[in-house]
């Protein structure tokens, strides 16, 4: 009959012999490997999304019928045809060729952000977090050589949901300086209480000031959407794990960065102004065409970013 001893000794030995679960993980970084240019990444991207174009068009397909019967409520908003009717109107013909064509743009990208009711918002975000989530899930599978369906992206894309969220609310509070400062802009601004140059150089330099601090914190956070899409990986986790890889090279990523926006507004205009003063009856279909394919080009451009820092 065995001993009180070796009953406690065996489950001492049974406890030691069970794994501890780790509730830090973390991802080691690159340090001694220079970033990848913008000129690389962006054309990285674009081959990465064309060359494994059928997963990406299928999600591209979901995301546009999503957004076009919810959001949009098959409705796209004026026409372009009719805003450079009245455009050109109110030019008296003269300043088309020079300004109209910009001012139908930026009336054509108004319709395409607004929403059909006051549920559209919510719907769209919702939307856009499922299509970035699987969308993140197809890149890691693609950059491993993987063959999967769609629909592999859109249910094993999922399982990081809520972590997703929680870190897409981590950035919307990083968000508020500049949120703050744009609006102490515009009531300074709009009510004339900056009234002298000197006064609306010194708001304008409050606003960048607080507008620079939100993106100091978004250059790691955005990295933490990526990281959190791991497995076994918390928020406060990917957090940590976003502000060290960027540790020491913080500015030098805030310009690849700042780039996407700056090259995807010129590939749009591009596209775009050539469309209004030629065929001004599909600009309208064209522009919502690439403001479902963007989140791609992002994703894909942030996504070989983050791999391009991560030491695997």
């Amino acid at each position: 009959m065995p001993s009180k001893t070796s009953k406690t000794s065996t489950k001492i030995s049974n406890k030691k012999a069970q794994p501890k679960l780790s509730t830090k993980k973390t991802i080691k970084t690159k340090t001694d490997k220079k970033i990848i240019s913008i000129w690389q990444l962006t054309k990285n991207s674009a081959h990465l999304l064309w060359t494994h174009k059928k997963p990406f068009i299928g999600l591209a397909l979901v995301y546009f019928l999503l957004i076009l019967v919810f959001v949009k409520g098959f409705s796209l908003g004026q026409s372009a045809s009719s805003l450079k009717h009245e455009v050109n109107n109110a030019l008296s013909g003269s300043g088309w060729q020079f300004g109209g064509g910009a001012i139908v743009l930026v009336s054509l990208i108004g319709e395409v952000g607004a929403g059909s009711s006051d549920a559209a918002g919510a719907y769209r975000f919702f939307f856009t977090v499922i299509i970035s989530l699987a969308i993140i899930w197809s890149l890691r599978q693609t950059l491993a050589n993987k063959v999967f369906r769609i629909r592999d992206a859109l249910y094993h894309g999922m399982y990081p949901l809520v972590q997703f969220i929680l870190v897409l609310m981590v950035i919307l509070i990083q968000l508020i300086p500049i949120i703050i400062g744009a609006s102490l802009y515009s009531i300074v601004i709009g009510f004339g209480i900056a009234a002298s140059a000197l006064e609306i150089i010194l708001w304008f330099l409050v606003f960048l000031g607080l507008a620079s601090l939100s993106f100091y914190f978004l250059c790691s956070s955005l990295f933490a959407l990526y990281i959190v899409t791991l497995p076994n990986m918390t928020p406060m986790s990917a957090l940590r794990s976003a502000r060290n890889l960027v540790k020491g090279k913080r500015w030098i990523i805030a310009r690849k960065i700042l780039a996407l926006p700056i090259v995807l507004f010129f590939i749009g205009v591009l596209i775009m102004l050539p469309i209004i003063y030629i065929a001004a009856a599909l600009a309208q279909y064209i522009l919502f065409l690439l403001s479902i394919l963007l989140i791609f080009a992002v994703h894909s451009y942030m996504y070989l970013l983050y791999r391009d820092l991560v030491d695997e």
